[in-house]
């Protein structure tokens, strides 16, 4: 059995459907900004533009990690120069140069 005990007046029931109505006017306006295509597809591109920056950070810190690693094999702690490290490398890049440019004349006679 239901409870017909409700001792609002007519006034204050229209008042309070009136206040559930605009309510609902409300949630239904959210609804429909939340599922619009031009929300969705805004959501979309800012989740992926922070994926990206995510991942560029990442790759960011990584390549500075690599970048100090090799410092610190080529430099000291106080930051001069180790050439008992440096000068093998500098020939070896020389080395490998002057041998691609001699091929590249070779090829080119």
């Amino acid at each position: 059995m239901a409870d017909t005990s409700d001792t609002r007046t007519p006034a204050q029931i229209e008042a309070d459907i009136k206040r559930r109505r605009e309510v609902l006017a409300e949630t239904l306006d959210e609804i429909g900004v939340r599922v619009h295509p031009k929300t969705i597809m805004g959501d979309a591109k800012a989740k992926v533009a922070s994926n990206i920056d995510h991942t560029l950070g990442r790759a960011y810190v990584q390549a500075n990690r690599a970048v100090s690693e090799v410092k610190g094999r080529f430099v000291d702690e106080d930051g001069s120069p180790r050439l008992e490290r440096i000068v093998p490398v500098a020939l070896v890049v020389v080395g490998v140069v002057g041998l691609v440019a001699l091929g590249t004349r070779r090829r080119g006679r």
